[in-house]
Order: C-alpha cells, then sequence, then structure tokens
C-alpha cells in the first residue's frame, strides 16, 4: 500500500533523512521506533506532503506522493494524527470532527456516528470544547478526526506521548481495534514495547536511517532492541 524507495530529506544544510527505505502491507500496522531527533517524524511528515522531499520516491496505492499537493493527499484516503493532536481547541468535539470530512461530507453523519460508537466519551462530549478535554480525549479525538475521512491508512504520530500507563493500554487497544476494521497504519511511537506488542512489521531508525526491521515479535525478542529501545 505504502512504499517509500531511497528518500532523502533536509532541513537547510542539515540532512535529516538519509537513503530511507520501507514498505506498508494492506491490512498491517507497522511500527517506526528510534529515539528522539532519529527522524521518525520527518517520514510523516513527508508522506502527507507537509515536507518536501530532496529526492526518493513514496508511493501510495500507486499514486506518487511526492508528485502530489498536501491538500489532495487526503483525498488519496491517507489521514494523519500528528504529534501533539493539533485538534481545534476553540471548537466544539463535534466540530473538530467535522473538519475531518471537509474533502466529503456526504457521509459525515453516518461517519460521525461510527465515531461516537467507538469513542462514548465523545459522543457525551460532543458539544463541549476540545480544549477542555483530558489529555487522552484529544487523542481520541485527533483519532475520531481521521477516521471522519474514512482512510485506507493512518500516519499516527507519539500517539501515547504525555498519557498515563492506564490511558496509554486504552489508546492502544483503540489502534488495534481500527485496524481490524481494515485500516492500516503506520505508527511512529517512542513506547517501543508497546508499539512492538501490537504491529506486525517494524523499523527501528537511527539518526536518519534504517538501521534494523523484521517482525514485530521477533524484535521484542532481540537483545539489541531490548537493551537500546525497551530498558532491558
Amino acid at each position: 500500500m505504502l512504499k517509500i524507495t531511497n528518500l532523502a530529506v533536509s532541513y537547510g544544510a542539515i540532512e535529516a533523512i538519509h537513503g530511507v527505505s520501507l514498505e506498508v502491507h494492506d491490512g498491517e500496522i507497522v511500527s517506526l521506533i528510534g529515539a528522539n531527533g532519529a527522524g521518525k517524524t520527518t517520514i510523516l511528515r513527508t508522506i502527507s506532503g507537509l515536507k518536501k522531499a530532496d529526492k526518493g520516491e513514496i508511493l501510495f496505492d500507486g499514486a506518487d506522493l511526492l508528485k502530489t499537493e498536501p491538500s489532495k493527499i487526503i483525498n488519496l484516503k491517507l489521514a494523519h494524527v500528528p504529534e501533539g493532536r493539533h485538534i481545534f481547541p476553540q471548537m466544539t468535539v463535534e466540530e473538530n470532527l467535522e473538519m475531518g470530512a471537509f474533502t466529503d461530507g456526504k457521509d459525515m453523519a453516518a461517519n460521525m456516528a461510527d465515531v461516537f460508537e467507538r469513542f462514548s466519551r465523545l459522543k457525551e462530549r460532543k458539544k463541549q470544547l476540545a480544549g477542555t478535554l483530558s489529555g487522552g480525549e484529544q487523542q481520541m479525538l485527533a483519532v475520531g478526526r481521521a477516521l471522519m475521512a474514512k482512510p485506507k491508512m493512518i500516519l499516527m504520530d507519539e500517539p501515547s506521548m504525555g498519557l498515563s500507563p492506564l490511558l496509554v493500554k486504552e489508546i492502544f487497544s483503540i489502534i488495534r481495534e481500527v485496524n481490524k476494521k481494515g485500516i492500516t497504519i503506520l505508527l511512529v511511537e517512542q513506547n517501543a514495547k508497546m508499539a512492538l506488542s501490537i504491529s506486525n512489521r517494524a523499523y527501528v531508525m537511527e539518526t536518519g536511517k534504517i538501521t534494523m526491521e523484521g517482525n514485530a515479535g521477533e524484535m521484542l525478542k532481540d537483545d539489541r532492541v531490548k537493551k537500546a529501545y525497551l530498558g532491558q
């Protein structure tokens, strides 16, 4: 579904991504793990058109994303849940969800009903300003907003950041449920243990390069991964 080949991305004179290649197949959860500053968020931002690439290729369902305007990428059914959530705090929960369906509002009522069925807390707070929600509720709203576009694939950037351990478990349970509904997920996450536990495959990034890739369950047992990212 997603194929990245020899991707290079720079910030000024600093090359942040060096020749990265990776694939995500239909129906998978694939994790991208690594330390802060490894380049994980930059990859997601480049996929969704928020950052320009220097070279390489990104194909999504056969479409060349590097030649597609960012505003058109969502029309390809590729959604992005950004790091820090980026909900609209002065808008209600309901209005935030409506923003997720701005490209195609014909099924908005049905899509919103689906989101409220999955996130009952959002339904209870649909008239509440999004900025007054708890961190976990805001993360649910960010995921719900992405689901309003009926995506084939969601890019998720640090969904557990700043959440309590209990809420982290809930968010990862939601990610698993979303995937079971047929949505492919590329997950960037610092909580490597949780990410690997729900993923099919994973890539490890260090200083802008992919240094390991493979089955996520096997990576959980790999001594190098355990020492570097699992605190074992």
